[in-house]
């Protein structure tokens, strides 16, 4: 009979994960997904308090620390401000991977080593520690880089392919030793083998500058899935392997797509350092042409009263001044005095995957004006203002000028092809890529030289 309920449990909760990713590839069905994923994960917890593997005696331990992590968990989510959701990303999936590690090792030591041979179970749990170990240190990296404790600029050692290579060589030489006890003893050869995964994962992440942090924070999630999926195999647990690899599909897809809008190899991020150092000038490209013309509050507010047709660029700049809400107000005001107001999203805006819809849908911006990159890039030409708010990289035309520049070939918003762009930015410093950008030179162009949430309220109030 438990048997029965557990299988049933398992399909129930794995219907519902799928559900869920399905739900939260589209932001009018987002909300529903998530919930589809809080009761399959209520599912799955049930089924393993019940089940044949947890006795009473495991309860005193299991729902202390079940409500000790949930109140974690609350306590986060309601303090963490949408800026910090990167590294609040980041620093869970070291959580999974340092979960992962100490899942492998329990279940090695609790194996019966004089029961016979286990090769394919130690290599189950070799897989688990050595993915869940360079998960845990590169995700403690990528929240100490995006939080801004360490530098963005990428830490390129020398050789620091060759060492890359010669870390994996030394692991699989271990997972030798360690699944057939060949040489080493298996304890040593499994600690040091987690000790060199640890130390890979630091070296790759530390090798990745700024620019490409979005992708980053997304191959976390993807290995943060397989390693999940190897606890499953270990553990003989079928939905644990059916949901990670999930979500190290959904991650790995997730990363791809990233790349080609970046227009960058996703092994050059993996491997690569970019977005460090301020790259050289280029040899095939002029410098800008042109000076930066300012423009006031009082003249935008005049450009934005007589345009018909208005599309919003919003970037991290935004994120970070946390005024999302006052260009929610902007675009209603535009509305009412009969334009259209639009918002353009960039697939890598922000730092984090879909960063800048999730800020939009917290301002109840409607989900209709918001459009990615492909569906309204077309549309500049024929717009009469054009509002980038905190973005840089994403509206360089560098990317299809410059053959030389590192963000060469990248897809960008258009913008510069509107009759009128004003970009909003506190000062003309370069975006993370380190480079120069162009349309701030631009004879249609103006910029506003300010806060974005502070410039966007005296708008609004100006607007009124």
């Amino acid at each position: 009979m438990m048997e029965v309920f557990l299988s049933l449990a398992w399909v129930l909760a794995s219907v519902l994960f799928i559900s869920s990713l399905r739900g939260l590839s589209n932001q009018e069905t987002a909300r529903r997904g998530n919930s589809y994923g809080i009761v399959g994960m209520c599912v799955a917890v049930a089924a393993v308090i019940f089940g044949e593997k947890v006795s009473s005696q495991h309860l005193p331990v299991l729902i202390p620390a079940m409500v000790v992590g949930a109140a974690l968990g609350t306590t986060l989510a309601k303090r963490v401000a949408m800026t910090a959701m990167p590294e609040l990303v980041a620093i869970l999936h070291s959580f999974v991977g340092l979960a992962a590690v100490l899942v492998g090792w329990a279940a090695y030591l609790d194996v019966d080593q004089s029961a016979g041979s286990h090769a394919l179970l130690y290599g189950e749990i070799w897989t688990d520690v050595f993915i869940g170990s360079l998960t845990f240190t590169g995700s403690i990296v990528a929240f100490l880089k995006l939080r801004g404790t360490l530098s963005g600029r990428p830490l390129l050692l020398p050789a620091r392919h060759l060492l890359n290579v010669l870390s994996v060589l030394a692991c699989v030489v271990l997972s030798l030793s360690f699944i057939w006890q060949t040489g080493l003893d298996r304890t040593l050869a499994l600690a040091v083998m987690t000790g060199i995964a640890g130390l890979l994962g630091l070296h790759l992440v530390a090798a990745i500058g700024g620019a490409d942090m979005p992708v980053v924070v997304s191959m976390l999630n993807s290995y943060s899935g397989w390693t999940a999926s190897a606890a499953g195999f270990m553990l003989e647990n079928d939905l644990l392997i059916i949901t990670g690899a999930l979500v190290g599909s959904s991650g790995a897809i997730l990363s791809y797509i990233m790349c080609r809008a970046m227009n960058r190899s996703i092994w050059s991020v993996i491997f690569g350092g970019f977005g460090g150092e301020a790259p050289a000038p280029s040899s095939t490209a002029s410098a800008p042409v042109g000076e930066v013309l300012a423009t006031t509050i009082e003249e935008l507010a005049n450009e934005l009263m007589s345009a018909k047709k208005v599309i919003i660029v919003p970037g991290y700049g935004m994120a970070v001044a946390r005024a999302q809400h006052a260009v929610r107000q902007l675009a209603d005001l535009l509305r009412e005095r009969g334009a259209t107001a639009r918002f353009a999203i960039h697939p890598v805006a922000g730092r984090l995957p879909g960063h800048m819809n999730v800020l939009l849908a917290e301002a109840s911006v409607p989900y209709d004006v918001v459009l990615e990159m492909d569906e309204i890039n077309d549309d500049f030409p024929s717009t009469d203002v054009v509002l980038v708010i905190g973005a840089n990289d994403i509206v360089n035309p560098s990317a299809q000028t410059d053959p030389a520049s590192p963000i060469a070939g990248m897809p960008v918003l258009e913008v510069w092809k509107a009759r009128r762009v004003v970009v909003l930015k506190r000062s003309r410093a370069s975006g993370y890529a380190g480079v120069d950008n162009p349309l701030f030179y631009h004879e249609a162009t103006r910029m506003l030289f300010a806060d974005a949430r502070d410039g966007m309220e005296k708008l609004v109030a100006k607007l009124k």
